[in-house]
């Protein structure tokens, strides 16, 4: 099956178990859901959003933000990954929002990019789900399942999304970003999956990959634990 006939009928499987899909972060405003994916990275949503009432109770804003003490920050997000970093991150681009942007997060990729602790993958999403604009994020699940399915040769993150976004129409970029991620997680698992009984998986999926998981389950089953 040819990828651009692959990628049609996964999209209508996504549609069809996913036509609705939330954004997984609690956010308010472009401020708060630039604050939330950098919390994200190495930390699940879910964490991120039992973190983040108690910081925006403190600090919804650029301005409010920037005033805090990056040792305040540090206490409020500690549950997540990398706080420390992120902590100082947070504050960082804070202040340059202030001082560069009047208080606003900036809708251009350079300028998102810019900024402290943001790279090009939540530079996507804000810009995506805060602005409304064309952009294909590509997270770990999205990188996994399109090397999975025989839509990218799974190289790097970026071979990814620039074969992704030659697949896919611009229109459904942002929505499929949130179909697959929705798709890994409740049917798609990196590990223990069995790709046969998958709803894409099972046609999408080489044979040559298929093999090489089952191959990579074995020997993990049949490691020593330590």
């Amino acid at each position: 099956m040819k990828r651009a006939q692959k990628a049609r009928r996964i999209q209508a499987v996504l549609d069809e178990l996913h036509p609705k899909v939330p954004i997984p972060l609690a956010h308010r405003d472009p401020f708060t859901l630039l604050v939330a994916v950098l919390l994200s990275a190495q930390t699940t949503d879910d964490r991120v959003n039992r973190v983040t009432p108690a910081l925006f109770r403190r600090a919804r804003t650029p301005e409010r933000m920037a005033a805090l003490s990056v040792e305040t920050i540090h206490g409020l997000i500690r549950t997540c990954g990398l706080a420390p970093s992120k902590a100082k991150n947070l504050r960082a681009l804070s202040q340059i929002l202030v001082a560069e942007h009047r208080g606003r997060v900036p809708e251009s990729f350079e300028e998102l990019e810019a900024l402290p602790g943001v790279g090009h993958k939540t530079a996507s999403v804000v810009v995506a789900q805060a602005f409304g604009r064309p952009a294909f994020p590509v997270d770990t699940h999205i990188h996994r399942l399109a090397a999975r399915w025989g839509l990218s040769d799974g190289s790097s993150v970026e071979r990814t999304e620039r074969d992704l976004k030659r697949l896919f129409p611009r229109e459904t970029w942002i929505k499929l970003h949130l179909q697959i991620i929705t798709f890994g997680r409740a049917h798609c698992p990196a590990a223990r999956h069995d790709l046969e009984a998958c709803p894409i998986c099972s046609w999408a999926a080489s044979k040559k990959r298929k093999d090489e998981e089952r191959l990579r389950w074995e020997r993990k089953r049949a490691a020593p634990s330590r």
